[in-house]
C-alpha cells in the first residue's frame, strides 16, 4: 500500500494447469453469452420470436423445427440449441472448479451461478414464448443475459487473482466513482429495454408493445448515456491526475471507447429508422459497453493473497507496478513481500 492509502498494483496467483482449463472455459462462457445475445436479437430483427410456437418443443408435435416453418423456424430453433451448448460450457467450468486443487469456493460459486443463470434463462425463454413476446418478458430476459456476462467476466479475472481481502488500487473516490459508472451502464441497459419495447421490432408483427412514447424513453436512454461518457471521461480525467495503476487507465480509454461507437450507432439508427443491421451493431455495443465498465471496475482494485494460500506471487509486472507517467515523489510504493522459501 503506497503513501496515499491505495495499493498500486494487483497481485497474481501462479496458475495450475487445471486453472488454465477454468479460465478458459470461462472465457468462452463469456463470448458464448454474449453470442446468444446476439442471435436472440436476429431471432427478434427477423420476426422469428414465435418461430417455434410452443415450448420445450418448437411444435406441438416436434422437438426440431420442421421445413414447413421456414426460416422463422429455423432461426428460433437454432437459438434455443445455442443454449444447450451454454449449458455444457457452464457445465464444464462447474467441474473444473470443484476438481481445482487447493480447491477455491468463490470460483465454485460464480461457475455454479452462471450455470444456474443459463437455466433460469430457458425458463425464462418459456415464458416469453407463452406470454406471446410479452416486452416485459423479453426485457428480464435481455437483463438475465448482462447479469450471466457479469459472472462470466468475474469468474474469468478471478482465476488469476488470491482470495484475500479486497482493497482500492485507486484513491476512494476513484474507486467509487468506478462503482458508479458501473451502476449507470447498469440502468442504461435497463432503460434500453423498455426503448426496444417500445419500438416496432417486437419479433412478431402481432406482437403488443409496452405502451411507452418511444421518442420521449429514447430521449431518457440518451440522457444516460450522456452521463455515461461524462462520467467515463472524468474518471480517466481524474486516473490520470492520481497517477493510478496503468491497467485502470487502459480500461477507462476502452470504456470511453465502447460508449463513443454505441452512441454513434445509436444515432445513426436513430435517424435512420431503426434498420436492422444497426439495431443488431448496437444490441453488440450494449453488450461491449457491460463489459467495459466491469473491466474498470475490476482494475480499480485488487486482492491480497490469503493466509491460508502460499501459492500467491505479489511481485507485479513493471506495467501494473508503475503508475501512470511513472512514480511521482511521495508515492514509491513498498516492496512486495517475498514468497516462502521452498527448499
Amino acid at each position: 500500500m503506497n503513501r496515499v492509502g491505495f495499493t498500486a498494483a494487483p497481485a497474481r496467483l501462479r496458475r495450475p494447469a487445471l486453472a488454465t482449463l477454468v479460465r478458459r472455459l470461462a472465457l468462452a462462457s463469456l463470448i458464448a453469452n454474449i453470442g446468444i445475445v446476439l442471435t436472440g436479437g436476429a431471432v427478434r430483427l427477423t420476426g422469428s420470436g414465435l418461430g417455434c410456437p410452443t415450448w420445450p418443443r418448437c411444435t406441438e408435435e416436434s422437438w426440431t423445427a420442421t421445413a414447413e416453418m421456414g426460416i422463422h423456424g429455423a432461426v428460433e430453433f437454432g437459438n434455443r440449441t445455442l443454449t444447450g451448448l451454454l449449458g455444457l460450457i457452464a457445465a464444464a467450468g462447474l467441474l473444473a472448479t470443484l476438481l481445482l486443487r487447493p480447491r477455491r469456493p468463490v470460483l465454485i460459486w460464480l461457475a455454479a451461478g452462471v450455470l444456474a443463470g443459463i437455466a433460469a434463462q430457458a425458463l425464462i425463454g418459456a415464458v416469453v414464448i407463452w406470454t406471446d413476446l410479452d416486452p416485459a418478458t423479453v426485457g428480464a430476459h435481455f437483463l438475465v443475459s448482462m447479469v450471466l456476462i457479469a459472472l462470466a467476466y468475474t469468474l474469468w479475472r478471478r482465476v488469476d487473482e488470491p482470495d484475500g481481502p479486497a482493497l482500492a488500487s485507486v484513491p476512494a473516490p476513484l474507486r467509487s466513482l468506478s462503482w458508479l459508472v458501473a451502476g449507470v451502464a447498469a440502468a442504461l441497459l435497463a432503460v434500453g429495454t423498455l426503448v426496444t419495447g417500445s419500438g416496432p421490432h417486437a419479433g412478431d408483427p402481432d406482437v403488443a408493445r409496452n405502451g411507452l412514447d418511444p421518442q420521449a424513453i429514447s430521449q431518457a436512454h440518451a440522457d444516460l448515456a450522456f452521463l455515461l461518457l461524462g462520467l467515463a471521461v472524468a474518471a480517466w480525467f481524474a486516473l490520470r491526475a492520481a497517477r493510478a495503476p496503468r491497467p485502470a487507465v487502459r480500461a477507462v480509454v476502452l470504456l470511453v471507447a465502447a460508449i463513443l461507437g454505441q452512441g454513434a450507432v445509436g444515432l445513426v439508427q436513430y435517424a435512420t429508422n431503426l434498420p436492422e443491421v444497426l439495431v443488431w451493431l448496437h444490441l453488440l455495443g450494449s453488450c461491449l459497453v457491460w463489459v467495459a465498465a466491469l473491466h474498470l471496475l475490476h482494475t480499480t482494485r485488487t486482492r491480497l493473497p490469503s493466509p491460508a494460500d502460499p501459492t500467491a506471487d505479489l511481485a507485479p509486472s513493471a506495467a501494473e507496478a508503475e503508475p501512470t507517467g511513472g512514480s511521482p515523489r511521495g508515492l514509491a510504493t513498498r516492496p512486495a513481500p517475498q514468497q516462502p522459501s521452498r527448499q
